[in-house]
This record gives C-alpha cells, sequence and structure tokens, in this order.
C-alpha cells in the first residue's frame, strides 16, 4: 500500500520527471491511476497487452491491475490517483483523449492537498476532469497480446522488431503450428488478424519515434512500409490524420 493510501483526499496527484528508458518495475495501486505525460511519450504494459500514448491521450489504470511505466524519451509525468468508489471512474483500463480543457484540469490538480479531504473547489475541478475524459480512442493506442505460447511467441518477436516483413507461414512454421491456426489464435485472443496486430505494432513502435522529431522517411522505411507515402497513408487511416499533424494536435 502506498504512503498515504489512507487519506481522506479522494484524489492524490504526483509530478515528476522521466530520463528516456525509464521503466518503473511492476507494481499496483489501492487507488486508480490516470497516467499522463505533459511532455514525451509513455507506454503501460500489463500481462494483457500495451497502450502507448502521446501527450494528447492519457492511459486509465484500474485500482490493482499490475503494470509497468516506459518512458520513450524525456517524459514529464502528471499523474492523479484516484478512490476506485468515485462516481465517474471507470472500471477497465482505457485509452482517454487529453482536450485542452483536460490537460489544464490535470495540470491545476497537480497543486491538491494530498492528505486533506479537498475544498468544494477542488472537488468541482475533478468532477470536471473526469466528464471531459469520457471520450475513448482506446482501439488503435491498445495492443492486445495472444494467450496462445505460439501466437505469444510471434507476438514478442514482432515487438522487437515490429519491422520484421516475414509472412504468416514463415512465422507459423517456426514456432510449430499451422497458419489458420496462428491466425485463429490472434484473431481470437486479440480482436485482430495478424496483419492487423502487426501494423498495430508498427504505429505504436513509430510514436514515441515521431514524437521525438525523426524523419517519417527513417521510421517508416525501419517499420517495413515500402516508402513513406505508404506508412502515412496507413496511418492517416488509422489515426484520421497526418503524423505531422496529429503530434501537432
Amino acid at each position: 500500500m502506498e504512503a498515504g493510501e489512507l487519506s481522506a483526499a479522494p484524489v492524490r496527484p504526483f509530478a515528476a520527471g522521466y530520463r528516456a528508458g525509464t521503466r518503473t518495475g511492476r507494481h499496483s495501486h489501492g487507488r486508480s491511476q490516470l497516467v499522463y505525460a505533459a511532455q514525451g511519450v509513455v507506454t503501460v504494459e500489463t500481462t494483457q497487452g500495451s497502450w502507448t500514448v502521446p501527450p494528447q491521450r492519457a492511459v486509465w489504470v484500474p485500482a490493482g491491475l499490475v503494470h509497468e511505466v516506459v518512458m520513450h524519451g524525456r517524459v514529464e509525468l502528471r499523474s492523479l490517483y484516484f478512490l476506485p468508489r468515485l462516481p465517474g471512474v471507470p472500471a477497465e483500463p482505457a485509452v482517454l483523449s487529453v482536450t485542452p480543457l483536460a490537460r489544464e484540469l490535470i495540470l491545476r490538480l497537480m497543486d491538491l492537498p494530498e492528505t486533506v479531504a479537498p475544498a468544494r473547489a477542488w472537488t468541482r475541478l475533478i468532477a470536471a476532469l473526469l466528464e471531459e475524459l469520457e471520450g475513448l480512442d482506446a482501439a488503435v493506442l491498445h495492443l492486445p497480446l495472444p494467450l496462445d505460447r505460439r501466437a505469444r511467441r510471434v507476438a514478442e518477436a514482432l515487438l522487437a522488431d515490429p519491422g520484421d516483413g516475414r509472412r504468416l507461414e514463415d512465422w507459423a512454421a517456426r514456432v510449430g503450428a499451422a497458419p489458420r491456426t496462428l491466425l485463429r489464435h490472434f484473431k481470437r485472443d486479440t480482436g485482430l488478424g495478424f496483419a492487423a496486430w502487426r501494423q498495430q505494432a508498427r504505429f505504436l513502435a513509430a510514436l514515441p519515434r515521431l514524437a521525438a522529431g525523426e524523419p517519417v522517411t527513417a521510421v517508416a522505411l525501419d517499420l517495413g512500409y515500402d516508402s513513406p507515402s505508404a506508412f502515412v497513408a496507413a496511418f492517416r487511416k488509422a489515426f484520421g490524420t497526418s503524423p505531422g499533424r496529429y503530434f501537432a494536435g
């Protein structure tokens, strides 16, 4: 249990800066956590999958969920820890859109008192933030992991090298499974076919690099795309905008 976990405060703030590559280690909280990077990109990893988010998004981590936060580039983390029984608190992990208003509310709530019940003004700010964070867009930023051990081996190899362009048949032979069996496990466990899962892995590998200012051409070619235009077209289809506009937002 964290220090101050029994505090009367319904929400507790936490702010810290981290160097690139920092990992928090696997842990859980008695409170639900809003993981938000005011600067940089973070990945929240669980045994079921991972969520990778830039500053326009945040990850909701329910109380008790074992997770690890990975920092990509210099990260300014601004987290809020909510009592799970608060009205409006989500029960499942999710990616949340951080509007300009939500960002300002998060930063303002960093001044919350940690050990006493907040005044009515603070309570109104908390309620406004929870309402502002209602819009979900988790699918494109979430990478679920297959449960089958053979499909999991393929997934872990692709996470290590998302640019690997081997066909499903090649992977199936490598792990000792029929291609149709491997595809069935990907669809059943992740909701995505093999090709869609690999593309999702590539997008999530691209986000930290694009956020750090790496050229689209280098990122696209490293991740196995035939051309930068092919990557930009796929990115636009998934995210609704180009990489440049996405991070400018």
